[in-house]
């Protein structure tokens, strides 16, 4: 889909005219942004969204990225680049998917031990979080494409996985996830 054809999806549901005033522009410009861009016949405008990709584009800091969907609530994670399918990894990449989520939920436990949870405690919980949704992510985006190349890839490293708990006896913050 267009920059432009989202922003038109979008004016059906707000308004033109108070986006305009909300953003101090001329309800002219707002319903050029809605439109495709064509330099020769003088219609459409570069709209935000394009300014946007364009930015992302020109720096590759996808930073921008986040930022932007942590605004809007929600998070990041970039597609991974799959190729050659190799489906004999489905099963250690599921493993993973739980072994992750077994290592998130020991983090929260420790971290909730004692009926709250420090700032420090609540950082370890969210990067626990964050590689669970990337480690499901790119097993789900190798699902759709029927192309488990990554999964294959990452199977063959041999990545030890960790658990991040501010309880560890050592007193290093790390643990080792055992089955």
């Amino acid at each position: 889909m267009q920059s432009h054809e989202i922003l038109r999806e979008v004016f059906q549901k707000c308004s033109p005219k108070q986006v305009a005033a909300e953003l101090g522009l001329s309800l002219s410009m707002i319903y050029k942004w809605a439109e495709p861009g064509d330099p020769a016949a003088g219609s459409g405008s570069t709209n935000p969204l394009d300014r946007v990709d364009a930015l992302i584009q020109c720096t590759n800091d996808t930073r921008l990225v986040q930022w932007i969907c942590q605004r809007a609530g929600g998070f990041f994670i970039r597609n991974p680049k799959t190729t050659n399918p190799h489906p004999a990894y489905l099963i250690p990449a599921t493993n993973e998917i739980v072994q992750e989520f077994a290592d998130l939920l020991a983090v929260v436990a420790a971290a909730a031990a004692d009926n709250q949870v420090s700032h420090n405690e609540a950082k370890q919980i969210r990067a626990r979080w964050e590689e669970l949704k990337s480690v499901t992510e790119t097993f789900v985006v190798c699902c759709e494409e029927g192309n488990f190349r990554a999964l294959k890839d990452k199977q063959m490293g041999g990545a030890k996985s960790e658990v991040r708990s501010p309880k560890a006896e050592d007193g290093s913050g790390k643990g080792t996830a055992s089955n």
